[in-house]
């Protein structure tokens, strides 16, 4: 049996660590900062999590290693160039497109982002909470079918978003220069400056790229329609948080809602997130509003997810 390390920061469904030691020789270890030459130098795969690189140094450790897995859909760990470089297979679930169609969470999330903030439902439950019963303090700026939806990225993620806002009469339009035919009901935009300009709330659905790092910058939010929302569910580093805080202090942007945020990655980021400029704002405000990178978090979304790369590893292994 092949040897595989599994982080118990992983937190697999059980179903899915039975399949594990089913078709494995498990080691355990509590996290990659417990990682030593002795503990990567036998293993054949290693399962590993976000929030810790698994880089050169770690790569060079395990001289067996023929995979690299992670049940996420980007892999910003993981030193992919270097790992095909030394003939280590990266696995993730990047490119899964008929497998992913089935996992629906993160466009979900957007929605509830996009109610939660253009209604007010946090601060509004906060209130009843407080003892205060007064809907007026909370009318929102318009309904949904009355305003238009520019989304950032017409990928699997996009297209979801789309077909929902047609259910909700929205007026919907796009911006992706690979995709040049949308589905009915959703308009191309040429530029991301046109799109922007002309939506009432903005989705990004984009990866983190060379390219698309700081794609929404003090350049672009110059241009959103005034009193416009942002919603990102895609990662931090796509939106500069310095150019979104301003246009949140000045009104520019009536509001964002970001289940993402620059350096969430980084080592030691738990600790220091409340001093992140942007979370500092959403404590003292109520048109910002935060949640922690929950998008695909549903049981049976992670259920599923797993035990999908746990095969891919096996069908990788199974043809050498």
């Amino acid at each position: 049996m092949k040897r595989v390390l599994y982080y118990e920061v992983l937190r697999f469904q059980s179903d899915n660590l039975d399949l594990l030691h089913r078709y494995f020789d498990v080691r355990v270890l509590a996290s990659p900062d417990d990682d030593s030459p002795a503990e990567l130098g036998d293993i054949d795969v290693v399962f590993a999590p976000l929030g810790y690189y698994w880089g050169r140094e770690k790569i060079d450790s395990a001289p067996r290693l023929k995979v690299i897995a992670s049940n996420t859909t980007g892999v910003p760990h993981i030193d992919v160039a270097y790992a095909r470089k030394k003939g280590v297979n990266v696995i993730s679930l990047m490119g899964q497109t008929r497998f992913l169609k089935s996992i629906t969470p993160t466009a979900e999330l957007t929605w509830a982002l996009i109610l939660g903030l253009t209604r007010k439902i946090p601060w509004a439950y906060k209130a009843v909470c407080g003892g205060r019963w007064n809907r007026r303090s909370f009318g929102g700026k318009s309904m949904l079918s009355s305003m238009k939806l520019g989304i950032i990225g017409l990928g699997r993620l996009g297209k979801m978003v789309a077909q929902q806002a047609l259910a909700f009469r929205m007026r919907v339009a796009y911006y992706d220069p690979s995709v040049k035919r949308a589905p009915r009901g959703v308009k191309r935009s040429r530029t991301l400056v046109d799109l922007v300009s002309q939506s009432d709330i903005v989705t990004v659905h984009v990866p983190l790229e060379k390219a698309s790092q700081g794609l929404i910058d003090e350049e672009i939010l110059s241009h959103f329609k005034d009193e416009a929302y942002l919603i990102n569910t895609s990662r931090g580093e796509i939106v500069e948080s310095h150019a979104l805080l301003a246009c949140l202090e000045s009104g520019k942007v009536a509001g964002a809602a970001l289940d993402v945020l620059d350096g969430e990655f980084d080592r030691g980021f738990q600790d220091r997130v409340s001093d992140h400029p942007l979370v500092k704002y959403a404590r003292a405000h109520d048109n910002l509003l935060i949640t922690p990178h929950i998008g695909g978090s549903t049981v049976d979304a992670w259920k599923k997810t797993e035990e999908h790369t746990i095969r891919l590893v096996l069908e990788v292994l199974r043809k050498g």
